[in-house]
Order: C-alpha cells, then sequence, then structure tokens
C-alpha cells in the first residue's frame, strides 16, 4: 500500500500548520568536503535548499521562516570563508529579491548588524526595504546572531532604561523581557529543524525555543528540499503539545 504523498494540501487538511518554524541550516562544509570542492561551493550549493524551503514554508501558509545564516562563532572561521560568505550573501540578496517579492515575502534581520561591513548592510537594507509593503511570509535573517548575546543585550537595554526611570524588578516580566528582544512581535517558533544529522542547538533563539518542537534532519542542507520540511511538519501535526500542562 502506497502512502499518500505529503502536499500543503495534505498537510493543512492533516492539523495545525506551524506559525513559525526556524532551521538551523547545517551541512555545507561537510557537503563540500564529500565532494573534494572547497567550502563555498557548498554555501552556494546551499542557496537552492534555502530557494526550496521557502517556496514550500508559503505553500504552507507558515506565517514566519527564521534561517540561521550566520552566527557570531562564524567570525572566528577563515578571513577567505567569511569573506567570501559575505560576497555571497549580497549577490543572493540582489538576485533573489525579485523572487521573493513576487511570492508576496518580507523580510527581516536579527543579529548584530553592527558587525556586518557597510557593503553587506547597504545590500540588507535595500532588500528589506524592497519586500517592506509585501503582507506574506515574514523571511527572518539570522545575521551575526548569538541567542546569548541577544539575552545580554536585552538586559542591557532593560539596565539602561532603568538608569533613565525607574523600573522595579517585579515589573520586569517575560513580556517586558520579550518585547527587548530582536525578534519582538513574533511568535516563539513551533518547529525548529536542524540538517545534518546534528542534534543541538548552537547557541540559537534560546530564549524563544522553551517548548519548541525539534526535529533531526539527517540530510546536508544543500541537499534539504520542500519535502524535507513537509516531513518535519507532518511530524510535527503528530505530537501532542502541552506546554507543561495535563491535556
Amino acid at each position: 500500500m502506497s502512502l499518500r504523498p505529503l502536499t500543503p494540501e495534505s498537510l493543512q487538511e492533516k492539523g495545525p500548520i506551524p506559525r513559525h518554524v526556524a532551521i538551523i541550516m547545517d551541512g555545507n562544509g561537510r557537503w563540500a568536503r564529500r565532494r573534494g570542492v572547497p567550502r563555498i561551493l557548498g554555501h552556494r550549493a546551499g542557496r537552492e535548499a534555502v530557494r526550496d524551503t521557502v517556496r514550500g514554508a508559503v505553500a504552507l501558509g507558515v506565517e514566519v521562516l527564521t534561517l540561521y545564516t550566520f552566527s557570531t562563532e562564524n567570525w572566528e572561521r577563515p578571513k577567505t570563508e567569511v569573506k567570501g560568505l559575505m560576497a555571497f550573501l549580497k549577490r543572493v540578496l540582489k538576485e533573489e529579491v525579485k523572487d521573493l517579492d513576487a511570492q508576496n515575502v518580507r523580510l527581516r534581520v536579527i543579529g548584530r548588524a553592527r558587525d556586518l561591513a557597510p557593503d553587506v548592510r547597504d545590500v540588507v537594507d535595500h532588500a528589506v526595504a524592497r519586500l517592506s509593503k509585501n503582507d506574506g511570509l515574514l523571511l527572518v535573517l539570522a545575521l551575526s546572531y548569538s541567542g546569548r548575546a541577544e539575552i545580554l543585550d536585552a538586559v542591557r537595554q532593560l539596565v539602561a532604561e532603568a538608569g533613565s526611570r525607574p523600573v522595579t524588578p517585579l515589573k520586569v516580566d517575560e513580556r517586558v523581557f520579550e518585547a527587548h528582544l530582536q525578534t519582538a512581535g513574533l511568535p516563539d517558533p513551533d518547529l525548529l529543524i536542524r540538517t545534518s544529522g546534528e542534534r543541538r542547538i548552537s547557541n540559537f533563539l534560546l530564549w524563544q525555543l522553551a517548548y519548541t518542537e525539534l526535529v533531526f534532519d539527517d540530510a546536508l542542507w544543500p541537499d534539504f528540499r520542500r519535502k524535507n520540511l513537509f516531513r518535519a511538519v507532518s511530524d510535527f501535526q503528530g505530537r501532542e503539545r502541552r506546554f507543561g500542562k495535563i491535556d
């Protein structure tokens, strides 16, 4: 007996679609190493994975798709690789913005933008502005991002505000704290997918992932496609989410 293929329609009939999907795109380097090519070619091969995953998310009706694009730790990689990644990021944003616009996708960036070179920031800002009038999928790129740094930055903002006006500790609840995070206004991820078979969250959205469902896919990121996304969503739909409570 053949299994029913997973399609956006079949998944929408099966159950709720996660509002927010976050993905740790891992395995570009290993993909390149297995083929005996430079690491940067692995990152370039991952471009099609991003494109197809975005289209799959749009088809499903996902509201927010957050991609762990470049971490603060990634700055410690060889300078030639970092330079190549930044150049590649600029080119991809310039070339993909038209297709994203056609899909009614919006763009947002989280992370320490001040770490990016001015020419990279200019391209990012242009893409965000170009897509700002859309009202479909919100694509969030985590660039120079660190979950710990995000939490520290939020604390620093609260401390700075306390210096200008009284803020009692009891008034700093989750709602107030979350308003100082870079993801302010976004729902927490319902589903986190990590590729390449690794099973860790690597300093990604540490506050926001408190009750997120985790799916680990063995595919290296360049080989990831919308079918992998659909499988992860199907897995998500089969879980019972109680958020620490009793059903």
